[in-house]
């Protein structure tokens, strides 16, 4: 089903149009995957990763993804899909080279997740990655919805998962007037509605569900599992990237000059240095640290 490239305004006025619609959780669910379908035809989101079924490519683009715009991904993913085109060429590349390559992404430790599963799918799978929820869910960086979202881009497989728009698009649609709904009960009909075509299908609902959060108040708000991010600016978040990207441009700074050029307490620098130093980051050699070559 090809997608057809309209204007914002637009799309938000059909998802405006579309709000008034609810569905009963048993006897709404054939009319629901119809509207959501239609609304996928009309308006659903060129992506380069939607052009492919290249299970490298959709692995890079659904770890990218994680906690991460779509905007900042489409400019990144080519890339780094040019910088490492394949398993092979990641699994064995340094970690300085892809840290470079996934700068301006955040949250750094996927981009090692990212070689990690690449080491294991060429040590382990030979090059092949696995068409397996409960084997993918097993991946460094990966859950049981990653796992799942990349079985039904990769493979079309009929898998059952909820992230954050699918969540949004069935607590907005069924949910209307319950102030506190479980994952559970959405998952009997998220499975009653999927269609043959899983890929077009999770599109879809990620499409409009992105398109309600621009409209409505947000329904994930009434999930018990929602938890509000914390703030990036000041965060160890914001130091740690802040750390690797001073590394990858002058590497062998002590702790002291770390926290010197970014007036941070040193204390408070030298825990985020050795929590860099835990997960793979960063080696020392006399007091003075680089990134892991």
């Amino acid at each position: 089903m090809k997608s057809k490239k309209i204007t914002i305004q637009a799309t938000l006025e059909d998802a405006d149009r579309i709000d008034s619609q609810k569905f009963d959780p048993v006897t709404g669910v054939s009319a629901f995957r119809e509207m959501v379908l239609d609304y996928y035809c009309q308006h659903g989101r060129p992506m380069a990763w939607r052009d492919t079924t290249d299970p490298y490519r959709i692995l890079v683009s659904e770890i990218m993804l994680q906690q991460t715009q779509v905007e900042r991904v489409s400019t990144k993913y080519p890339e780094f899909l040019a910088a490492f085109p394949d398993f092979a060429s990641l699994a064995q590349a340094p970690l300085a080279d892809i840290l470079a390559a996934w700068q301006g992404m955040g949250y750094n430790r996927r981009a090692i997740a990212l070689q990690k599963c690449a080491q294991r799918v060429m040590n382990e799978y030979g090059g092949v990655l696995p068409a397996d929820v409960d084997t993918l869910a097993t991946f460094p960086g990966i859950g049981r919805a990653t796992a799942s979202s990349i079985c039904a881009f990769a493979f079309n497989m009929p898998v059952v998962f909820i992230e954050t728009n699918i969540r949004r698009v069935f607590i907005h649609f069924f949910f209307p007037d319950a102030s506190s709904v479980n994952d559970a009960e959405i998952l009997p009909i998220a499975e009653r509605a999927l269609p043959d075509d899983s890929r077009v299908w999770y599109w879809a609902l990620m499409d409009l569900g992105t398109a309600l959060k621009k409209t409505v108040i947000n329904p994930n708000r009434r999930s018990i599992h929602y938890t509000k991010q914390s703030a990036f600016e000041g965060s160890d978040r914001r130091i740690r990237g802040r750390i690797i990207a001073l590394l990858l441009a002058t590497p062998g700074q002590t702790s002291d000059e770390i926290a010197g050029i970014f007036s941070e307490e040193p204390d408070r620098v030298l825990r985020i240095i050795e929590a860099l130093m835990s997960e793979g980051f960063l080696e020392c050699s006399q007091n003075r640290y680089s990134l892991v070559s």
